[in-house]
């Protein structure tokens, strides 16, 4: 059996293995923090590389943490040169040919309410909401990623889920 210590992150398949595993959810991670899919992507990517050229210094065991730390520091990185606004990607969904036009408008008006509230939530609680009700993290695994304790993700998600029932009428109703 070989110990998780002497596994090599520069052997290909290991590498691939890696890559297959974490990709979606560090680009979602990203994308969480800044709202734009292609930025997400490449900051994903470039992580990616900055593991595999430093593959010989990196521990099986803590790649996933390390591949975590340096795409964050890419994102801070990036948003130091500019400001970055949450710009959903709207997507194109067929509607049942049963569905009234009234309802279809109340939905995309609904849709668009929520969108506009998620976006005007403060980056902390944006991204703790999404990576739970989008990704379906534990608050455990959110804190890990995000580097912060348990009550800390427990409390931006409270947060969030107060703003989002003062500014979207819909919710108000619903226990979320």
């Amino acid at each position: 059996m070989i110990e998780e210590k002497n596994i090599s992150v520069c052997d290909d398949i290991i590498f691939s293995e890696i890559y297959e595993e974490h990709y979606t959810s560090l680009r979602n991670f990203i994308y969480y923090k800044n709202g734009n899919l292609d930025e997400a992507e490449d900051v994903a990517q470039e992580a990616f590389v900055k593991i595999w050229n430093m593959c010989k210094d990196v521990i099986y065991a803590t790649v996933k943490s390390y591949l975590f730390s340096i795409a964050n520091r890419l994102f801070l990185n990036n948003i130091r040169h500019e400001k970055v606004k949450l710009n959903f990607n709207k997507a194109h969904t067929q509607q049942s040919q049963s569905e009234t036009p009234e309802s279809i408008t109340i939905g995309k008006e609904f849709k668009e309410k929520l969108e506009l509230a998620i976006a005007n939530l403060s980056e902390k609680n944006r991204t703790v909401f999404l990576l739970n009700r989008i990704d379906k993290k534990k608050f455990r695994e959110i804190a890990v990623l995000l580097d912060i304790s348990v009550k800390t993700v427990e409390k931006r998600m409270s947060e969030a889920l107060k703003q989002l029932k003062n500014n979207v009428e819909e919710l108000k109703t619903f226990k979320i």
